[in-house]
Formats: structure tokens, sequence, C-alpha cells
């Protein structure tokens, strides 16, 4: 099949462009992309006042299968995500059973083809069942394709196996994705440790509980030369260390989730269940100090965390609620809206750190662009779209969310994977009238 895309404005990080060009797709490849394109095709998308960019790839999700699929499944996960404009995922390996043999990994690749509207790289447990005991099957799940091991959710402990791990995967040539949590230090908190979790009787949860985890990770990568992806960071040393590492050379990335670069605990407005993630909303100068990661190219991925829980799990104290929230329906219209519209970033560096970093991390070199002989993973763009967020239109089977009524800018319109339209927001739209 033959798709046009006619009048859009081109987001390129890899080539840089950056203007009006319409883009040629033959079967699942990117043809052409240059001016006035006169050629007959199946289809053609009208792109007029939109962005037309590389297709978001997500580094960080729960797809919940197998074993929660009551939160979450490879199908809603996958609608959910092109809904979002993301056409690449990687889940995350706490399931049950956890994924950490080859075999396993196998099966969700397999499964993810015939089910899901996005593409799953399924990652790996550093551990067996993440118990932090013994090392998993790294070499064989490498094989098998899993681009990185994790043992999000929580850290290994022990950096003496740790160290095994992250040796291994260098040898392999895959990533760890490092969770930065102290689970000693932890002590019962289910918020950030300031003046609100007082406020509200609860028990926090300090900087130091990621900080002394990256730090850790970061002098483990640079004495094993793997290469180290610190998930979800959410305090003002965590910048300051990445950048350090950044500086030494180290094969250190990083990642930040809308949540943690626009709200503050003190945002917070009453002891709700949805406004409970690990790690924490923080205080306003962390805040600050993760945007200007970002702008400065410190921070190199916008990534969600999304991490559905049915109502049941969610709508209770935070003492009790399950720890995250979804987020791969919203990220690009939070980010745009929060990053963009206020000039912390461009719209390049939008694409850059929604896609064509995560591609770079990934090893991924047919994605992560637009441009001839990339894979036809694409999302366009519509930022003249203002709107309050509302969770029951999502997609995803979790509907919890800090940001329902929340006012945004800016929505997928169409979202293409392998050359083939997954997502139209005006169906959606029909079917919402």
């Amino acid at each position: 099949m033959t798709i046009l895309i006619k009048n859009g404005h081109v987001i390129d990080p890899l080539t840089g462009k950056d203007g009006k060009y319409d883009v040629l797709i033959e079967e699942d490849r990117i043809i052409s992309v240059e001016e006035n394109i006169r050629k007959q095709a199946d289809r053609v998308l009208d792109a007029a006042g939109c962005y037309v960019m590389p297709g978001f790839i997500d580094l960080h999700v729960h797809f919940r299968d197998p074993g929660f699929t009551y939160k979450e499944n490879l199908e809603t996960g996958g609608r959910a995500a092109v809904r979002g404009g993301v056409t690449t995922v990687c889940a995350m390996p706490n399931t049950k059973p956890v994924i950490d043999t080859a075999e396993k990994v196998r099966k969700i690749h397999e499964r993810q083809k015939a089910e899901s509207l996005t593409n799953v790289i399924q990652l790996g447990a550093v551990t067996v069942g993440q118990e932090g005991e013994e090392l998993a099957d790294i070499k064989g799940m490498a094989e098998e394709g899993c681009h990185a091991v994790s043992e999000d959710g929580k850290s290994v402990m022990n950096a003496a196996l740790y160290r095994k791990g992250m040796r291994l995967a260098r040898e392999c040539g895959i990533s760890v994705f490092a969770h930065c949590e102290d689970r000693n230090m932890v002590e019962g908190g289910v918020m950030n440790a300031d003046e609100n979790a007082k406020r509200f009787g609860l028990p926090g949860i300090t900087n130091s509980v990621e900080d002394v985890i990256a730090a850790r990770d970061i002098l483990l990568a640079k004495e094993t030369g793997v290469k180290l992806h610190l998930c979800h960071c959410s305090t003002a040393d965590s910048v300051k260390m990445v950048r350090l590492a950044k500086e030494e050379g180290l094969p250190v990335t990083a990642e930040v989730c809308p949540h943690h670069f626009i709200l503050t605990s003190q945002d917070i407005p009453e002891d709700d269940g949805n406004y409970k993630m690990n790690p924490p909303l923080r205080r306003k100068e962390d805040v600050e100090a993760l945007r200007q990661g970002l702008k400065d190219g410190i921070m190199d991925v916008i990534a969600t965390d999304h991490a559905p829980h049915s109502e049941e799990e969610k709508n209770k104290s935070m003492a009790e609620a399950a720890f995250g929230i979804v987020g791969i329906e919203t990220s690009a219209a939070l980010t745009y809206t929060a990053l963009v519209k206020t000039g912390i970033l461009s719209v390049m560096d939008m694409a850059e750190k929604m896609s064509a970093n995560p591609a770079k991390i990934l090893g991924l070199s047919e994605k992560g662009s637009v441009s001839a002989g990339k894979i036809a993973d694409i999302v366009i763009f519509d930022p003249g779209k203002t709107y309050r967020i509302n969770k029951n239109l999502f997609e995803s089977k979790g509907r919890n969310t800090p940001f329902d009524g929340y006012e945004v800018t800016g929505r997928a319109v169409y979202t293409l994977v392998g050359g083939r339209v997954v997502y139209e927001a005006d169906m959606e739209d029909k079917k919402n009238d």
C-alpha cells in the first residue's frame, strides 16, 4: 500500500529537516521526503497545520501482561499507545510470572505481533523472579531481542550481583535500565517527605532514597562499561549526577516523566491515591532542575512509566493505594503544553527526546526518523488542538491519572506503525459525538 502525507511540517532530528515537506510511504518504508511530491497513492493524508514526526518511543511502560491483565494487556496497552502517538514501547518485566528467560521474552514478542497495534519490546529482568538472589538468563534474553534488562519496580540491592549482571549485559551488547530506590531507606513512605506529607499525616520518601542508588549505579557503570539508563528521575541531585557522568564520558542516559516535570508535591490537593507514584512528586526546586536538565540535553528522554491499576487499587488513601499512574495517552500533549509552548524545548527537542534518543539508546537504527529508508513509524501531531484530558476516553484499562480535567494543547491525529494507519483522531471524534 502507498500512503502520501501532504502539507505537513516535518520534524526530523536525524536529518535536521524542519519545514513543509511531503512524505511518501510504500508498504512499511518511507520512500521519500520532498517538497510537492506528485505521485498516485492508495491513500492521501492531509497534514496541513500539523507536525509530521517520528513515532514516539516510550522506553518505560507496564502492560501488565502476563498475570495482571485485569489492569492492562497487550491489546489495550497497544491501543492506548497509538492513541498517544507511541509506535514502540519497552515493556517492563515485573509481570506474573516475571519475564526472566529467553522463552518468556520470545512468547511476548510473538504475541505482540498479533495482539498489539504498537511495537512491543519486552525487557528482561536482571535477576530470577526479580528476587535479587540469582542472575536471570541475560544472554538468552538478549538473543531474543530484549534490548535491555531491568529490575524495574525495585533495585537490585546486592551490588556485587548487580555488577555481574552489568558485565554480562555489556558483553551481550544491551543496556541496563535502572529503577533507583534504596528499599532499606523507604521506611513505608508513600509520598515526598515534606510539609504536605506532614499535613496529610503520611510517611515520606526522601530524595536520598533515589539519589543513593543513582550514584551507586553510575559508579558501577563506570567500572563495568555497561550502557546505563536511569529510569523516571525525579530529583535535582539525579540531574547533577547525570551531568557529571556525561562530562566524564560515561555511557549514561536518563529519562524524565511528564508528571515529574509538571507537578510538585504541593499540587496534591488531598490524600488521593491518583497522586501516588514511585518515585513521588517532588519539590518545586526538583521540578525546575528536571526541566533545566531536559533543556540542556542532560536528561535524554521523556518516558511515561505508564502504570495502570484498577479503580479499587487507586481509589483510596495514598497509605493503601498502589504506586503508579497511566501516562502513555497523555505524554505528548503534556510535553507540548508544559515544555514546548513555554519555550523550554523546541518541537525538534520534543521529537529528539520522545523518539530519536530512545531509538538510539535501544540501537533501533531504522526508527526515530522521518527520512527515506526508515521504517514508517510516524505520528501526525496537531499543535493547535486545545482540550481537557478526559480519563473516560482512555483506551487503557487504567484511569488512574492526576491529570483528569487538565487543559492541554496538542494531540496525535494519525499514528502509523510500519506504514499502516493504526489510529485516526477523526474516527474517535465521530465515535464520541
